[in-house]
């Protein structure tokens, strides 16, 4: 496994260098580049901190069709999560599978009409249009924002649904816990400041409610010096694996049809002071000719096949708002 991004993102925090890094889920292929040397091919967005002047705007009807892989691949896979977790390998698994899509939209167009909190356009190869925060540290604090459970905003009182579910409490639980020490590894006086509250998300077929906790720590005020060190341990992101993590993910890469790459990994820009970063999910990649769509659902004890394919084609969506 390549370790040179992580004695570079030292050397850039040492030195308060703003840097843009996407590092993947296998840490296999990671990036770092300073953002006075930024490739012109890429594009970013971390909250309200942009490099394009793109307007998110439709320019024509969207057609956006999901051809799923095989529905009996997706069983197999989740029967050999779910004897795992009866087994106690593992107690909370995300598991991931690739959508194709057939769509009259380009990469980059895709990229321009969505909305979302964190946005990346890499090379023509890959887009993230994600709402999930991985960390951000502001002043010496340290926060995360796990997101789980997800439902349709449109079923009656969906907000009881999700909030009550025993299934969906029991996943937000394990990761919330997951997170908390993982946070407890490079800051002090980790606590939740908010627990299970519901954000809604836009999509282009619906909306939809999401589950997130706040996770906080206090940072020592060195910590920039040793941000590669930091991400290494804090990675891959508790909320795209699982927990126990090590364990959990050497099951993903048994159960899984191929390697994730940059989806589920994370991204983000130091600014020289503070951090804000994401963890790429709602990703588009291209495949040869084709569009592929990466998605995931969080299998646990209770996990049912038939609910857990349902969140999986639920999350192939394309977030779109007004203006982006």
């Amino acid at each position: 496994m390549p370790t040179e991004w992580i004695s570079t993102m030292n050397e850039y925090g040492r030195n308060q260098i703003p840097f843009l890094f996407i590092l993947d889920f296998e840490l296999l292929n990671p990036k770092i580049y300073r953002l006075d040397e930024l490739p012109s091919d890429i594009f970013y967005k971390c909250n309200m901190i942009k490099n394009y002047e793109l307007k998110g705007h439709f320019k024509k009807p969207l057609e956006f069709h999901k051809i799923p892989i095989q529905k009996e691949i997706i069983k197999q896979g989740f029967d050999q999560v779910k004897k795992e977790i009866l087994l106690g390998n593992s107690f909370l698994l995300n598991l991931t599978y690739p959508t194709k899509l057939e769509t009259n939209y380009t990469l980059k167009e895709l990229f321009n009409a969505s909305h979302a909190r964190y946005k990346l356009y890499f090379k023509n190869k890959f887009i993230v249009s994600s709402p999930e925060i991985f960390i951000k540290i502001i002043n010496n604090k340290i926060y995360t924002y796990p997101m789980k459970g997800t439902i349709d905003a449109s079923i009656p009182n969906a907000d009881k649904i999700i909030l009550n579910d025993v299934k969906e409490t029991s996943e937000h639980y394990t990761i919330v816990d997951l997170l908390r020490n993982d946070l407890s590894m490079v800051s002090k006086n980790v606590r939740v400041e908010r627990f299970r509250y519901i954000d809604t998300i836009v999509t282009h077929e619906k909306s939809l409610l999401q589950v997130s906790s706040e996770i906080v720590g206090d940072m020592d005020e060195n910590y920039a010096a040793n941000l590669g060190d930091l991400f290494s341990k804090l990675l891959p992101a508790g909320s795209i694996s699982g927990a126990p993590k090590k364990k959990t993910v050497d099951i993903i890469k048994s159960a899984e049809v191929d390697n994730r790459g940059y989806y589920t990994g994370v991204f983000g820009i130091f600014d020289g002071k503070d951090i804000d970063s994401g963890v790429m999910i709602r990703y588009i990649e291209k495949n040869g000719e084709n569009l592929v769509y990466r998605s995931g659902c969080g299998i646990t004890a209770k996990s049912d096949f038939e609910s857990e394919y349902k969140e999986l084609l639920d999350k192939v969506y394309l977030p779109i708002f007004p203006t982006n």
